[in-house]
């Protein structure tokens, strides 16, 4: 990874510049990291699993209201 720190006049790095391709793979990678994450805390829970077609009712209820 090709990284250019910016310092503040004492030296302390306080931002970095890198490339467009290394941040969006980075963003990328981060995505996936909390895709992950919601995985893991939605089988670490011992709740019943629902039909997707229920799930997709449910969902569409709470963000349109009566579908």
């Amino acid at each position: 990874m090709k990284t250019h720190y910016i310092t503040d006049t004492s030296g302390n790095k306080i931002s970095v510049i890198l490339p467009i391709k290394e941040y969006e793979k980075i963003m990328n990678d981060l995505e996936e990291l909390k895709d992950i994450k919601a995985y893991d805390r939605a089988k670490a829970r011992k709740s019943e699993a629902i039909p997707f077609d229920q799930a997709v009712k449910e969902i569409e209820l709470l963000r349109y209201g009566n579908v």
